[in-house]
């Protein structure tokens, strides 16, 4: 099998468990050298790593809590150094803003503190990552966010977080548009009910997910690797053609 990404480099956010995890997973057996990070779970993130290098790729973890926007800097700082000492360069291809934390909540649940936090990962973080990045990142380069279908269908059990994930959307297009001169692509990725640990409770509820099946015109949950999939086309020569887009990988939930 050809790999689509050989000699390429990419950075995936939140790569321990997961949709990163897949997401990682996936770039590395389509060649690519894959940096992932971790905030807490360095148990994951070596699992990933140690998964990667087993069949043959290459990738490597690094710790940063992107909470805290004073840490972008230092963790290009240590991802310059890793990437020259495998390829000669600290060249970056793809970027992938995956890295996300648990916001459950209605209004009633909702304070500063926690609107600071959700949006902080969820959306600061992508924004001055991409800015950091941009000085790394080559010509024809693929800026990838992961969003949510709750952007446009909002739960008013994570109100935060939708809203936070709508500004992921908004800030994919306006990437898109001044990135697009120098041929860098830049969409968003908005899984529907995907089975992941973060929903491990909704699919722990026989109701909830008799329902969420119901709405979803295939009839089930997805699978991060499916999600893995559509980052792998659009980080690819193929979907050079695609930018300022969200695509919604859900299964054609609500329809």
């Amino acid at each position: 099998m050809s790999q689509t990404l050989a000699g390429k480099t990419a950075l995936v956010t939140g790569g321990s468990r997961g949709i990163g995890r897949s997401i990682a997973e996936r770039l590395a057996r389509e060649g690519a050298t894959v940096a992932v990070t971790y905030n807490e779970r360095k148990y994951g993130a070596d699992e990933t790593v140690a998964t990667i290098e087993k069949s043959g790729g290459t990738a490597f973890a690094l710790q940063v809590d992107l909470a805290d926007a004073e840490s972008i800097p230092d963790l290009f700082e240590r991802l310059d150094q890793e990437f020259t000492s495998r390829t000669g360069s600290n060249a970056l291809n793809v970027l992938v803003n995956n890295a996300g934390n648990t916001a459950w909540g209605g209004i009633a649940a909702a304070t500063p503190e926690a609107w600071n936090a959700t949006f902080a990962v969820h959306a600061r973080a992508p924004l001055f990552i991409a800015q950091t990045a941009t000085s790394r990142l080559s010509d024809a380069g693929r800026i990838i966010n992961i969003s949510s279908g709750a952007a446009t269908r909002p739960l008013s059990t994570a109100l935060i977080y939708s809203a936070a994930k709508a500004s992921v959307n908004s800030l994919t297009q306006a990437l898109a548009i001044e990135l697009g001169p120098r041929r860098i692509t830049v969409n968003a990725v908005a899984p529907g009910w995907t089975r992941t640990d973060m929903n491990a409770a909704v699919r722990e509820n026989a109701h909830m997910v008799a329902a969420i099946e119901a709405d979803t015109t295939l009839g089930r949950f997805g699978e991060p690797e499916e999600i893995a999939s559509v980052v792998a086309f659009l980080a690819s020569e193929e979907g050079r053609w695609v930018t300022g887009q969200v695509i919604e990988a859900s299964g054609g939930f609500k329809l």
